[in-house]
């Protein structure tokens, strides 16, 4: 009999973890190739994780919403054929552990040792082993441990929040340092606390509402970016007129054509597709000093889910697509994000970003960027507006479709003329609209 060893595959570039939300498969059930064995989720999609081989499971090497790491073993599954690899029964295989791997053996291995006071579950807060271990292997107290705020499922306390909290200084700035005599050198700072957050008070009326996991996750991120990027705004109006009137004559045609709904998105889309096209140096990620220009044109397009959250799946090659494609395209995201369909791939690869903030009748916006892209574009809403129209007979005032570009970008590494260039050729790319145009 031989061991496969089902791992938690790569979800996308900037996912490094994922949560364990169920288990599909007990130990001793019988699995086929392609078979969900558990349900995992991340901040942008929940998904389902199958085995590649046909089997039995043997084992289970994490619990519900523990946070596993991608290319870590989430179970054993035992299938027919020869070992590939055998060893002896009382041998043990060793193959060298990555570094972060090793550090957390570390304070496991430590905390066992040094274990004086146990740390226990408080209320309705769950610890798991590997918190409990690291909270006795740095010396946090229960106390302490119990006012840590738990960014995993129902608040719980994940490995990264222990982490967090030590490299704030955690119960080490509690220490106070000798004081320095002739014979002593001077003693090492201690790090400083990091600010809290004031505390909020609760009155009789008010109602307590749980962030959700994907919340959480989310609220993290959006910190995080405007953390990393030099984020700086530029706004552009554009006269859509050609294309409501365009729209307006060729949708019922193409609906009953192609079986799809013409919306304004796919117009839109392709217009920022052809921009990064003319200026390749908004198609691009920042990695620590480098930059990294992508070849592919993946434009990312936030979805809203039921439950309030976005999502942001990808259009790949967005570049190649007629608007046919195009449409079919953004439909299919679309329905799928709304009915929480979306695959692990579908979130995967963007370059850069679209967000139609005029959906929920907003002009403007000035949103916050997808890590590691550098920009995204806000679409307002289009609006009928009194505009000054020139002509070879001279001005007059007209009704005008009118909408709002914003685009926030990276100024570490675009600036304002690049930004302002692009935003400007995404316009000009939908006021040009041609009203023969055919689809």
């Amino acid at each position: 009999m031989a061991r496969f060893e089902l791992k938690l595959p790569k979800m996308g570039e900037s996912v490094a973890e994922a949560t364990v939300t169920n288990w599909l498969k007990s130990v001793g059930d019988t699995i086929e190739a392609d078979e969900a064995v558990l349900e995992i989720a991340t901040d942008k999609v929940d998904s389902e994780v199958p085995s590649e081989v046909d089997g039995v499971l043997v084992e289970i090497c994490y619990n519900t919403d523990d946070v596993v790491q991608v290319g870590e073993i989430l179970a054993i599954i035992e299938t027919d054929g020869e070992v590939s690899a055998p060893a002896a029964a009382n041998d043990e295989i060793k193959t060298p552990a990555p570094k972060a791997v090793a550090a957390v053996a570390h304070v496991v291995t430590v905390a066992k040792e040094t274990t004086a006071t146990a740390i226990t579950n408080s209320g309705d807060r769950f610890y798991s082993p590997l918190v409990k271990n690291m909270a006795a292997a740095e010396g946090i107290s229960q106390a302490q441990l119990d006012n840590i705020a738990g960014s995993g499922k129902d608040g719980r306390v994940t490995k990264n929040d222990m982490l967090a909290f030590i490299e704030n200084g955690g119960a080490k700035q509690e220490v106070v340092a000798p004081a320095k005599t002739e014979s002593s050198t001077t003693a090492p700072a201690v790090k400083a606390a990091a600010p809290k957050a004031a505390p909020v008070s609760v009155n009789g009326g008010d109602e307590v509402i749980e962030m959700t996991r994907m919340g959480k996750l989310i609220a993290h991120h959006m910190v995080a970016s405007v953390q990393t990027s030099a984020h700086v705004q530029s706004f552009i109006e554009a006269d859509v007129t050609n294309i409501w009137n365009w729209r307006k004559k060729v949708k019922d045609g193409f609906s009953k054509r192609e079986g799809e709904n013409l919306t304004f998105t796919p117009i839109f889309m392709e217009a920022v597709a052809k921009a990064l096209k003319d200026f390749p140096m908004m198609n691009i990620a920042v990695d620590g000093d480098t930059i990294i220009k992508r070849k592919n044109i993946n434009l990312g397009m936030a979805a809203a889910l039921p439950d309030g959250n976005l999502i942001v799946p990808v259009i790949k090659n967005a570049d190649q697509l007629n608007l046919v494609g195009m449409s079919k395209a953004v439909n299919d995201l679309a329905g799928r994000a709304r009915n929480g369909a979306l695959k692990p791939d579908d979130i995967q690869g963007g370059t850069y970003t679209v967000t139609n903030v005029g959906t929920f009748g907003s002009i403007m916006g000035t949103p916050i960027i997808n890590q590691p892209q550098v920009g995204i574009l806000a679409l307002g809403a289009i609006r009928k507006v009194p505009a000054v129209i020139e002509t070879p007979d001279g001005d007059f005032i007209g009704i005008r479709y009118k909408m709002f570009l914003s685009h926030s970008y990276d100024h570490r590494v675009v600036n304002g003329a690049l930004g302002g260039q692009f935003v400007k050729a995404v316009s000009d790319y939908l006021e040009r609209w041609d009203l023969n145009r055919e689809i």
